[in-house]
C-alpha cells in the first residue's frame, strides 16, 4: 500500500464498512477500516491516511468532531464525509459537513462510481 492510496474508512455499520471496503479495493486502493470515531482518529495518528472517508453518525466521537479533529490535527488529509441523514431534513446536512472541513459529502445511498468519482477527484487514480 503506497501512502497516496491509503484510504480510511469510519464507519459503525460492518455491512457498509465491508462494502465501502470492497469497493476501494476492488478499484486498486488500500484500505484500512474503523469502527467509530475514536479508532479511526487513533488510526490517523498511528499513520496518517491520504484519505478519510467518514460516516457523520458515529456512536462516540461523531464523524462531525473526527472531520474537525482531522482538520486541526492534519489539513492537508481530505475528508468524505457519508450520512443517510444528508437528504433527510434532520441531523447535519451535506452544507454543514463541508463547511466542517469535508472536502465532499454524500448521502447515502450513493452508486460505488460515485464514491469512485469523488476519491478519484481527491487522490488521483490508483497507482499501479
Amino acid at each position: 500500500m503506497t501512502p497516496s492510496t491509503d484510504i480510511l474508512i469510519i464507519e459503525d455499520d460492518p455491512i457498509m464498512r465491508e462494502a465501502l471496503a470492497e469497493w476501494l479495493e476492488g478499484a486498486g486502493y488500500g484500505v484500512r477500516k474503523a469502527a467509530d470515531g475514536n479508532a479511526g482518529l487513533a488510526a490517523v495518528k498511528l499513520a496518517a491516511p491520504a484519505l478519510v472517508i467518514t460516516d457523520i453518525h458515529l456512536p462516540g466521537t461523531s464523524g462531525a468532531m473526527v472531520i474537525v479533529k482531522l482538520k486541526q490535527q492534519h489539513p492537508e488529509i481530505p475528508v468524505i464525509a457519508i450520512s443517510c441523514l444528508f437528504d433527510s431534513g434532520h441531523g447535519m446536512d451535506a452544507d454543514a459537513a463541508i463547511a466542517l472541513g469535508a472536502a465532499r459529502a454524500l448521502a447515502k445511498p450513493f452508486k460505488r462510481s460515485d464514491l469512485l468519482r469523488a476519491v478519484a477527484d481527491l487522490l488521483g487514480p490508483p497507482a499501479e
